[in-house]
């Protein structure tokens, strides 16, 4: 076990509920920060319905599916985070928002030795650790989706986070969560997603030129080269919309080719198609929630 023994999270969608979820298995008491009351319920049924999934497939027994649904409380109001050892960010992947959340964090939590973690996918640590008084105890900790199968997280210092901030956060993942981790420098997609995006943005530019259809495209990768999912039902599952975001960051960091979001992307955002979450992306679904059954890499 660390000195980690209280976390809260910002941000109840897929990402900050798996997070929470994964905590709260941990047996910590977890306290979630959503926008609005409304947001606050529907995050809630989000880890609730997770949970039912994982006894109902015997990943949980019933005792430990009440005994972990009990330490979470999802609220509206971020001042109740004030008391956290560690608190997460995992809203949208938006510079913008997240600086925003990092600034408020700054002036509600009491602790001077409290962790300011992001789980952004492509957004430079060092901007959001910037915006507060305490950048020595802000990191990245990149966690996979979904985030209850996957055990991978990318752990991300910035060039002013202290070495203890890095070694109580290692401590944490490994130790608490038993997740694995690998250390990434500060740069836009740290290594998976910087290996990841330009290998599902081809896949697009692939069906953006003809070249070949969505349900063809992902049956070669998954025939062919023993994928679990194809890149455009990856897209799908990560969402357009946050691919388009890392796309963007990525470009707008490194300037190469590959990184630059194909226009059929950008038009598919624009249109709200976007993926499983929307129903519809490079493929159709229906209206139910995502399942956690299929472990798919995919950033945030």
């Amino acid at each position: 076990m660390t000195d980690i023994e209280r976390v809260g999270v910002v941000g109840c969608g897929l990402m900050g509920a798996g997070i929470a979820e994964v905590c709260a298995r941990a047996g910590l008491p977890v306290t979630v920060v959503e926008r609005d009351a409304q947001a606050a319920r529907a995050g809630r049924l989000r880890i609730t319905r997770s949970l039912d999934r994982a006894a109902a497939h015997g990943r949980l027994t019933e005792e430990r599916r009440e005994a972990t649904a009990a330490r979470v409380t999802v609220v509206d109001q971020i001042e109740a985070l004030h008391d956290r050892d560690l608190v997460i960010e995992a809203v949208a992947e938006n510079e913008r928002l997240k600086t925003d959340v990092f600034t408020r964090l700054d002036s509600v939590l009491t602790d001077d030795r409290t962790l300011l973690a992001t789980n952004t996918s492509s957004i430079p640590v060092i901007r959001l650790a910037s915006a507060t008084t305490r950048p020595e105890n802000v990191l990245g900790v990149h966690f996979f989706n979904p985030v209850p199968v996957l055990r991978l997280v990318e752990l991300v210092p910035s060039l002013l986070t202290s070495p203890g901030t890095v070694a109580r956060a290692e401590r944490f993942v490994t130790g608490t969560l038993g997740k694995e981790v690998v250390r990434t420098r500060d740069k836009a997609g740290f290594v998976v997603n910087a290996l990841l995006v330009p290998y599902l943005l081809a896949a697009v530019r692939m069906v953006e030129s003809g070249s070949a259809t969505p349900e063809d495209v992902d049956r070669a990768m998954v025939l062919g080269c023993a994928h679990p999912l194809g890149p455009l039902a990856l897209t799908d599952l990560i969402g357009l919309d946050t691919t388009h975001a890392i796309a963007e960051s990525l470009y707008a960091e490194f300037r190469e080719p590959q990184y630059s979001p194909p226009p059929l992307l950008s038009r598919m955002v624009e249109a709200g198609l976007l993926g499983r979450k929307s129903g519809r992306g490079f493929h159709a679904y229906d209206a139910q929630p995502q399942s956690h059954a299929t472990p798919a890499p995919g950033p945030q």
